[in-house]
């Protein structure tokens, strides 16, 4: 197995980016003021994004699935993400046990 020159520059240069970004946020918030909204508004971004990654897997491929996001959504509502997670894996794989 042979590592591809331009594949590997391409690994490391997203993973300056995803640094840069990430320390960048984390040195220009310590100079903002943050409302309450802006809080809240920060803090739904999460449960956004593990909803618009996990919803087009459930509607495309069953009804487990389906319930699974549903339960994965709810839960996101009142959970962290990791918990929220695997309450909808475990919500699937239940279903999928028992013949959804």
């Amino acid at each position: 197995m042979s590592i591809d020159a331009n594949t590997l520059l391409a690994i490391l240069a997203m993973a300056v980016a995803t640094l840069a970004t990430r320390f960048g946020g984390l040195l220009l918030i310590r100079h903002v003021q943050m409302t309450d909204r802006a809080k809240r508004a920060l803090n739904a971004v999460p449960p956004a994004v593990l909803m618009a990654v996990v919803t087009p897997t459930a509607l495309t491929s069953g009804l487990a699935e389906t319930i699974g996001c549903a339960v994965t959504a709810l839960a996101a509502t009142r959970l962290s993400l990791l918990p929220a997670a695997a309450a909808g894996v475990v919500t699937v794989a239940v279903l999928r046990g028992i013949g959804f």
